[in-house]
């Protein structure tokens, strides 16, 4: 397991903000030269705390189709391997770690109700998932 110092949490950050900023942009940001840059990131690829980089795309026509909650059980230490599983799926929006009775909580956008069923069978298949419950969000309140 790595340890994490400022300065890879800072790279993170900038990262999750724009994932496609080239290595000059982060150095300067960070005020440290592009080659720290780029040996951080290979470090923090090869150790795992950088799974990879992704777009976020915004759905033609605006945010409609169905949003669901979804609560997840992993089985025993598999944590890490249901994340890396369930991050594969381009639906799951977002994915935390909770505490309580679930240990993940799964926001997913999807077309339809067909299209949200067939991903709840396939996050259901994902080795180390137990169990999970599933809202689906009807509608934001201010």
């Amino acid at each position: 397991m790595i340890i994490l110092d400022s300065l890879d949490r800072q790279l993170i950050a900038l990262l999750r903000a724009d994932g496609r900023a080239p290595v000059s942009r982060l150095a300067t940001a960070l005020k440290v030269s592009r080659a720290t840059v780029q040996a951080r990131l290979d470090r923090l690829l090869q150790s795992g705390a950088i799974l990879g980089f992704t777009v976020r795309a915004e759905e033609q026509g605006g945010r409609e189709g169905v949003r669901a909650i979804t609560m997840i059980e992993v089985a025993g230490a598999s944590t890490s391997a249901v994340i890396r599983a369930l991050r594969g799926l381009r639906e799951i929006t977002a994915l935390h770690t909770t505490n309580g009775a679930w240990d993940l909580v799964a926001e997913i956008h999807a077309e339809s109700l067909s299209d949200l069923d067939r991903i709840l069978r396939e996050l259901r298949t994902v080795n180390g998932v137990l169990n999970s419950e599933t809202s689906i969000l009807l509608r934001s309140v201010q």
